[in-house]
């Protein structure tokens, strides 16, 4: 019997790497979309889901069980990025990336728990961020969101233990995929006091996705990770000096650590 995976936001970038990976293997993979293209591509089945309507999380959910009998892995990858001063960002940008980044993975993980619960069985993994281990200038709102599921994954862990359910985190660092085009970009407003070190910021942060490793990295990654019986909380896929900056923020005195990010986004 084949494994039934299910990954949130599928059509493109990280989240189809790792969709077109696993249907290499046992696995049967189903895409979400808020708007899928295709019903079958590259192994990947597509099934309408929108991470912030609990209604449609709800029909995709019911819709796959009815047809496959069981979820066995949840891949919470559907995110979107934001970037801009914090004093500048509309309010309505600051609710929409936690509704999608944040209360949209904690929705669809809530929809498919009694589920796995009845089995005894399931696996979630959730694609956070390296920058969600600390905050990032002009990127407060992303790193703030990534860290939230960071943090509200350990919890988790503990909850579910007595239920057979594993869970864990994912966190890469740049990768080369669309995530700058479909970014939210405060704009570069001349009468703004941000405005030259975020406009140097920002074309910093394109540069850093457009040369950043290739998505397959994460793919094989996450399928070793599924492997294992005992995951651990906490995984991080990129380049050694986004990995090690992880471990250096819990090393170094904040003040340190915060003068290494100055100079890196050349502040």
């Amino acid at each position: 019997m084949q494994n039934v995976v299910l990954i949130t936001g599928a059509s493109s970038g990280i989240g189809k790497s790792i969709g077109e990976y696993l249907a290499n293997f046992n696995y049967k993979v189903y895409g979400t979309s808020r708007k899928p293209q295709h019903k079958e591509l590259n192994g990947i089945h597509f099934i309408q889901l929108d991470v912030t309507q609990q209604e449609s999380i709800e029909t995709a959910i019911e819709t796959l069980i009815s047809k496959e009998g069981q979820i066995d892995f949840l891949i919470n990858n559907a995110g979107v990025g934001i970037t801009g001063p914090l004093e500048e960002i509309p309010d309505v940008e600051q609710r929409k990336i936690f509704e999608t980044n944040y209360f949209g993975p904690l929705k669809v993980i809530n929809t498919v728990l009694p589920h796995m619960r009845s089995r005894q069985s399931g696996f979630i993994i959730n694609i956070t961020s390296i920058a969600g281990h600390m905050g990032l200038p002009f990127r407060g709102f992303y790193s703030a969101t990534k860290g939230a599921l960071e943090l509200t994954t350990e919890s988790y862990r503990m909850e579910l233990k007595a239920f057979g359910i594993k869970m864990t985190n994912v966190a890469p660092g740049d990768f080369a995929t669309n995530i700058a085009a479909g970014r939210f970009h405060a704009p570069i407003k001349d009468s703004s006091p941000y405005k030259a070190v975020y406009e140097k910021s920002l074309k910093l942060m394109d540069e850093h996705v457009d040369h950043g490793k290739d998505p397959n990295l994460m793919a094989k990654s996450v399928y070793a990770i599924m492997q294992k019986s005992n995951p651990k909380i906490h995984y991080k896929v990129g380049d050694f000096t986004q990995k090690i900056s992880v471990f250096l923020k819990h090393i170094l005195p904040d003040k340190v650590f915060e003068k290494l990010l100055l100079k890196h986004y050349k502040l």
